[in-house]
């Protein structure tokens, strides 16, 4: 493996994730729950992990604020743009996820 210094990884990584939020800011296809069904995580995940780093490094950031930072926009837009109510079978198999933890 090529030697990278830990800058260099905190600029690939920094890199890796704004392509990924890009990504799922083009893909309004993608819902949350299906994300969350087969990932375990979905684009409300990312902002909470966002507000925390921010959080930690003493920036006092929203909930909305932080969601806004990965949607591209305010969440109830987002919601209100792309969001499809759920199916039964999207729920039952949410349902099923979260009671494996």
């Amino acid at each position: 493996m090529t030697d990278i210094t830990d800058t260099q990884r905190q600029a690939y990584e920094a890199a890796a994730f704004r392509r990924l939020v890009e990504h799922l800011r083009n893909r309004t296809d993608v819902q949350n729950i299906d994300m969350m069904n087969l990932t375990g995580f979905c684009r409300n995940c990312l902002s909470n992990w966002f507000q925390e780093a921010a959080n930690a490094d003493g920036t006092e950031l929203t909930k909305d604020e932080a969601r806004a930072e990965i949607y591209g926009m305010p969440y109830e837009e987002w919601r209100e743009k792309h969001q499809t109510p759920a199916s039964p079978a999207q729920l039952d198999a949410f349902s099923s996820r979260k009671s494996d933890h």
